[in-house]
């Protein structure tokens, strides 16, 4: 070895050529894995078995959605809870609420707390740790449940019909490219004007008008959101149903029971201590809505509590790692689905707190439950509606097996009410504010 450390030279190699010659069945491997995929090597049968989509405990619910090209599940998981929440109620199991119209006010409010982020860091040079964080993403279409919550508080909700899917919410790449673009020019404007000393009323002009300039290009993109609109259905009974020129936070407050300041977001983040309660200001989209705040615990709380909710009729948002040990066309979910480390002879296994520690884990997508087979009273495997669509899956509903819950799920929404006394003292806790860059943003 070198100053620099050890070179890769001939003798290296050599013998990394001669210990995979030596390697038993070498060439038998290597002639599977190549002509049939590492996945195709590496699954394993027996979950056809483990899997099999039978569930004792169900919540009844319809078709599912599909986020299409988009990265707006937290927004989907979150509709779906209060869609079926509105087919219980008035018997439409197969009603929409609009995704797009969330995912438009997002943007507008998305693009004001960036702003207020520019001026608020305009000091820090660009590369701090915190600026560079948001200046990486000033808009993107990922978030939390606490935000899409915030969002339904505030502008309430329209049915599917009122604002349907274009061609930029389908596929949002286009749209977040030239958002994103604009952002970042924004910002530079802003930290130019606080730094050359520009008086507040100034600066208040200017963002206004960059704010003015984000929401013709969401309308133009997206289309101009209702104000009111017509509620017209027909119930699965074939009956029919009008309600002229309801505004969207009317119909919110008037056609659903979920009471969305009722429910939290318990955490299973291991990296972190347990029974806290933690903050993630970085993420939250509006300013002056509400919060993103985990409350962390043990996995056997998320699960108890998920469950309860389920029990009670109410389907269960819930973040996880979608990208890991599942195929989307079986819609099979399972720790040992794919057996890499039997099939290339290695050790890849860390405990949940190391692979959130060393980045080998993230809350990459949101989903929803719907039932859970549970056998002498402890969960095996649950169902699970994603937002891909009728053409993944069971027509398009998961099975997850309960190894996959207890390895990739970190967080389930449920009513604060199936927690604990104790688990509910730890909601009245000062947060402990996570940094940007944490584990679970």
């Amino acid at each position: 070895m070198n100053d620099d450390g050890q070179i890769l030279d001939q003798a290296v190699i050599k013998q990394l050529h001669e210990n995979y010659k030596n390697t038993p069945q070498a060439d038998v491997l290597q002639r599977t894995i190549t002509q049939n995929g590492v996945n195709a090597a590496a699954t394993d049968p027996a979950a056809t078995i483990r899997l099999d989509p039978v569930f004792s405990l169900e919540v009844k619910t319809g078709k599912v959605t599909n986020q299409r090209r988009s990265g707006r599940c937290w927004i989907f998981s979150t509709t779906n809870m209060l869609r079926h929440n509105f087919a219980q109620k008035y018997n439409v199991k197969d009603f929409e609420l609009s995704e797009k119209y969330l995912f438009f006010w997002d943007k507008i409010e998305r693009a004001n707390i960036f702003y207020e982020r520019m001026i608020a860091t305009a000091s820090r040079p660009v590369d701090d740790r915190e600026v560079a964080f948001y200046l990486s993403m000033p808009d993107e279409d990922g978030g939390q449940w606490a935000m899409a919550a915030g969002l339904v508080e505030k502008y309430g909700v329209v049915p599917a019909s009122a604002y349907p899917e274009t061609a930029n919410s389908k596929d949002s790449s286009g749209f977040s490219l030239v958002l994103n673009q604009k952002l970042r020019k924004d910002g530079l404007k802003l930290r130019e004007l606080v730094n050359h000393g520009d008086n507040d009323a100034e600066i208040k002009r200017v963002r206004q008008a960059m704010l003015q300039e984000v929401y013709r290009l969401a309308v133009y993109s997206l289309g101009e959101p209702p104000t009111s609109f017509d509620l017209v259905y027909r119930d699965d009974k074939d009956n029919y149903h009008r309600d002229n020129q309801i505004k969207p936070l009317d119909f919110y407050h008037q056609y659903f029971d979920m009471d969305l300041s009722d429910y939290v977001v318990a955490t299973n983040s291991p990296d972190k201590p347990m029974n806290q309660l933690y903050s993630l200001p970085s993420e939250d989209n509006i300013i002056g809505g509400r919060k993103i705040e985990f409350v962390n615990l043990p996995m056997t709380a998320l699960e108890q509590t998920a469950i309860a909710q389920l029990q009670d009729g109410e389907t269960v948002w819930f973040g996880n790692d979608v990208l890991l040990q599942m195929d989307r066309k079986t819609g099979y979910l399972d720790s040992q689905l794919y057996r890499y480390d039997e099939l290339f002879d290695i050790n890849t296994q860390m405990t949940k707190a190391q692979r959130l520690a060393y980045h080998d884990a993230a809350v990459s997508h949101a989903m929803t439950l719907t039932g859970v087979d549970l056998v002498d009273g402890q969960p095996r495997k649950w169902k699970v509606e994603n937002s891909w669509g009728d053409k993944s899956g069971n027509a398009g509903y998961f099975t997850m097996n309960e190894n996959w819950m207890q390895d990739y799920v970190y967080e389930v929404v449920v009513n604060k009410k199936y927690l604990s006394d104790e688990q509910q003292a730890i909601l009245k806790q000062t947060p402990i504010v996570l940094p940007a860059w944490d584990s679970l943003a």
